[in-house]
C-alpha cells in the first residue's frame, strides 16, 4: 500500500507501551499528545531552539491550539515514528504538522498545532530569530491530506468558555481533580497531555450508560470509546496546587459518531484552563468495528445535546 510521502524533519521515535492502553485495548489519546509534545521539542531542536524546553531557557515553544486526527489505533508492542514540517511561520507563531506513523508507514495521529515563541519569563510572544526563520524554510511544507479537517470547521470561533457558561447552558460536570507537581514541565506550568488526560479520565461519568446502550443493542458487544478528530484550545496554564473541574455536553448525535465538547474549568477563577472539541465513536473491542447505537440510546442522547462547542 502506497503511503503519503513523510514530512522533512525526523521528531519522535519508539514504540506503544502496554501501561498507555486504556479499556480499549489501544495507546490512550493523552499518550498520542505526548509523543507529540516529544515531537516539539525535537521541532525545536531542528530549528535551531535545541533547549527550548529546559528551565533554563530564554525562549520556548506554547502550543496555542491543536487539529489532531486519530487514523489507525496503535496497540502495544507497536513501533511509531514521527516526522513533522513547518506549514506557516508568523512573524511570533507557526503553524507545524507532526505527523505519527506505524512502522509499516500507515498514519497513526496527526497534529497541527498552532504555537506562539514565547520568552519563559512572562510568556509572551516575540519574534523569531533569523536563524530560525532559515531553519523554517528548509523544512516548510504542506499540510498533507490525512491532517485535513473533516468534521471540524476550524475557522469556527472558539466559545466563551467559561465556569458559568458551563453552568447556564447545562453542561455536566463530569471530573474534578487538582495539577499535581508532577504534572508539569520545566516552567511549572502543566504540561499539554493532561489536557487530553483529565478529560479522558473523566468521560466514564458521562457515557457509561451509552456505551452499555449500545454494547446491548449490538448483541452483547464489549463496548469501547475512540476519539476520530480533536480541537484542543489552551486558554491558561494550570501550576501545581491549581483545582481543575470538567464539564461536557454532547452537540450531536449522526451516524455512528457523536460530538461533544469539553471545557476545563478553574473552580476558583471560574475562567476556563482549556477546551476540547471531539467527534468519537464507540467499538467493538473484538472485531475493533464502530457499532450503530440503538435507536432508543440515539434518542436520549440526542434529548440531552446542547449547545456547546469548543
Amino acid at each position: 500500500m502506497n503511503h503519503p510521502a513523510l514530512l522533512p524533519a525526523p521528531l519522535y521515535q519508539g514504540s506503544v507501551n502496554a501501561w498507555e492502553c486504556d479499556d480499549g485495548g489501544h495507546m490512550n489519546v493523552r499518550f498520542h499528545l505526548e509523543r507529540a509534545m516529544v515531537g516539539l521539542a525535537h521541532m525545536a531542536h531542528a530549528l535551531d531552539m535545541p533547549n527550548a524546553f529546559m528551565a533554563s531557557a530564554g525562549a520556548t515553544l506554547a502550543p496555542r491550539e491543536a487539529h489532531i486526527r486519530f487514523l489507525k489505533e496503535a496497540r502495544p508492542p507497536t513501533p511509531l515514528i514521527m516526522h513533522g514540517g513547518v506549514v506557516e511561520l508568523a512573524d511570533r507563531e507557526a503553524t507545524f504538522c507532526l505527523d505519527m506513523r506505524h512502522g509499516d508507514g500507515a498514519p497513526s495521529s496527526v497534529f497541527t498545532i498552532r504555537v506562539a515563541h514565547v520568552d519563559t519569563r512572562s510568556f509572551r510572544p516575540f519574534p523569531w530569530s533569523q536563524r530560525t526563520r532559515l531553519k523554517a524554510k528548509a523544512l516548510a511544507c504542506k499540510l498533507p491530506p490525512h491532517a485535513q479537517p473533516r468534521s471540524m470547521d476550524l475557522a469556527k470561533p472558539l466559545a466563551d468558555a467559561s465556569l458559568a457558561n458551563a453552568k447556564a447552558i447545562g453542561a455536566s460536570r463530569i471530573g474534578a481533580t487538582l495539577c499535581q507537581a508532577s504534572d508539569c514541565d520545566a516552567f511549572g506550568r502543566m504540561r499539554t497531555e493532561h489536557f487530553m488526560g483529565r478529560v479522558s479520565d473523566s468521560v466514564p461519568n458521562f457515557l457509561q450508560q451509552w456505551r452499555r446502550e449500545t454494547a446491548d443493542g449490538n448483541s452483547g458487544s464489549i463496548a469501547a470509546g475512540a476519539v476520530v478528530e480533536a480541537r484542543l484550545a489552551m486558554r491558561r496554564w494550570p501550576r501545581a496546587g491549581d483545582l481543575l473541574e470538567v464539564y461536557s455536553g454532547v452537540s450531536e448525535v449522526v451516524g455512528k459518531t457523536m460530538r461533544l465538547a469539553h471545557w476545563i474549568c478553574d473552580p476558583a477563577s471560574g475562567a476556563a484552563w482549556a477546551s476540547l472539541e471531539v467527534v468519537a465513536l464507540t467499538f467493538d473491542t473484538v472485531t475493533r468495528k464502530a457499532l450503530e447505537p440503538p435507536p432508543q440510546a440515539r434518542a436520549a442522547m440526542q434529548a440531552r445535546a446542547i449547545a456547546i462547542s469548543a
